[in-house]
């Protein structure tokens, strides 16, 4: 089969007719949907890094080396803890392995921001990215020293010391809750440009 040159004049090109369904042509069904929401993922991630470092600097100012606070009639402690490891005090003691981890995360979402046309995917690598900012300040500036710092922990769930659930920050919520929302998004087909992979032209279909 060879490439045509295009049509003649005064004629519209097959693979340049709207599709009835849609009234887009396929170019356009299957390009980058709208603007870029790359302002969107950064002012998020802005927020959630932020939030983060502003609570952590409260907790140690003010619950460092004192009895646990209860909320909610137990349901909930403010507390302050140390992490070596990675989120939710996993694999404690790979402090600089989970630093170089999250330093790359935070490369690969800062350049995947420049092809961002979804809205659902910029909401998911901001909570991500202003997670892992939020943790990596920690490794690089606390002690015991660079790539090694412990990360500031606070919040326990229903036990002061965390031994019903790992004591965690904002930042490990803000992690966890964009690795579900990607998951659910990758689950679901939703590509980074607003596009669903089974619309693609060379999708394979069954």
């Amino acid at each position: 089969m060879t490439w045509s040159p295009g049509p003649p004049a005064g004629r519209t090109a097959m693979s340049e007719q709207p599709d009835s369904s849609t009234g887009a042509t396929p170019a356009a069904a299957t390009g980058p949907r709208g603007r870029s929401r790359a302002r969107l993922l950064l002012v998020l991630a802005t927020v959630v890094l932020a939030l983060d470092l502003a609570t952590k600097l409260v907790v140690v100012a003010t619950l460092s080396d004192r009895e646990p606070l209860r909320l909610l009639g137990g349901a909930l402690y403010l507390t302050e803890a140390r992490n070596t490891g990675a989120a939710f005090s996993f694999a404690e003691g790979a402090t600089v392995v989970f630093s170089l981890i999250a330093l790359a995360v935070v490369v690969v979402i800062v350049r995947s921001a420049r092809r961002m046309y979804s809205t659902a995917w910029a909401v998911t690598l901001g909570l991500v990215l202003g997670g892992a900012l939020g943790n990596l300040i920690d490794r690089v500036f606390r002690d015991p020293g660079f790539l090694q710092g412990g990360v500031v922990d606070f919040i326990s769930v229903f036990d002061p010391y965390g031994r019903v659930f790992p004591i965690f920050n904002i930042a490990d919520s803000a992690i966890v809750c964009g690795g579900v929302l990607g998951v659910l998004l990758a689950f679901r087909g939703i590509e980074f440009d607003g596009s669903r992979s089974s619309d693609r032209p060379d999708a394979v279909t069954g």
